[in-house]
């Protein structure tokens, strides 16, 4: 079976409304031959000749009265269907947004960013997830809203990202630990022992890149995440080396030095999929995930 033309729907509605083909045909900016036509299709796809002759005028069938209230139905909602979408309205808005994010950004960032949501649209919740320890799924597919990370390499084609901020390390310890009571040298920051943070398991990442010829650290132990390295540096004599602001209410209480060497600099993005491009209740949370971490 052939699939009907629905743009003679459209025709239909003013037909039925106008009962008149020259009338209908002037609303339509259509000719009377090309609307006569128009009528022709009608009735060949209804089975039902819709308007009869009466005098000087046309009169609907029986039919056509049956159809006229459907008719008007579907083609209002055809009109909003292809209207841009209604303004957003954050009072009465109810979503559930799922923000992946590495240790500490919610700590850090988390507090800030209830309170905001909260305020404009109360209806709306969000969930944290922590980032895995292997590569998580795409975007496209794991029902992720909006991810943060520092991008390695540049993100696939249907992911739009923007950076956040940009970070630099710094190295912490405890109160009481000897690197808080003098000036911290590469010869000292080399002897220390250290807690390293890689998701993969691995002993060197940036810092180890960064400390070059200045010597070698002497990583005793790895963490997944700057909130365990802190912990650990918080309750020994390890030193953990931390992003600065990203870490702050994390290492709250401890002492932080500058690095002996030219420290690593990090930026964190926001990425998401491109069908949430978009989306205004999207851009709006964006929009407050940016101002919260500026």
């Amino acid at each position: 079976m052939a699939r009907p033309d629905l743009n003679l729907l459209a025709t239909l509605d003013v037909l039925l409304e106008e009962g008149s083909v020259t009338r209908a045909g002037e609303r339509l900016a259509l000719s009377p031959s090309a609307m006569s036509r128009a009528l022709a299709r009608l009735r060949r796809a209804t089975g039902d000749p819709l308007l009869v002759r009466a005098g000087r005028g046309l009169v609907p069938t029986p039919r056509a009265l049956e159809l006229r209230e459907r008719v008007r139905g579907l083609v209002v909602e055809a009109e909003e269907v292809l209207r841009p979408a209604a303004r957003l309205d954050l009072a009465t808005l109810e979503r559930t947004f799922s923000l992946r994010a590495s240790d500490g950004f919610v700590e850090r960032f988390g507090p800030g960013l209830v309170a905001e949501v909260g305020a404009a649209a109360p209806g709306v919740r969000l969930r944290f997830l922590q980032k895995a320890a292997k590569p998580s799924g795409s975007l496209r597919a794991d029902g992720v809203d909006l991810d943060t990370g520092v991008l390695d390499q540049p993100p696939l084609p249907d992911v739009v990202s923007t950076p956040l901020f940009t970070d630099r390390f710094i190295g912490v310890v405890r109160g009481e630990h000897p690197l808080s009571t003098a000036e911290v040298t590469a010869a000292r920051y080399a002897a220390a022992r250290h807690v390293h943070v890689s998701r993969r398991g691995l002993t060197e990442g940036l810092v180890d890149l960064a400390f070059g010829s200045g010597g070698r650290r002497d990583v005793v132990t790895v963490v997944e995440g700057f909130g365990a390295a802190l912990a650990l540096a918080r309750a020994s004599d390890l030193v953990a080396t931390v992003p600065a602001r990203y870490t702050e209410v994390l290492r709250a209480g401890m002492h932080r030095f500058e690095l002996p060497f030219p420290a690593p600099e990090v930026t964190v993005s926001l990425l998401w999929h491109a069908r949430f491009d978009a989306d205004p209740a999207h851009r709006w949370l964006r929009e407050l995930v940016r101002e919260a971490t500026r």
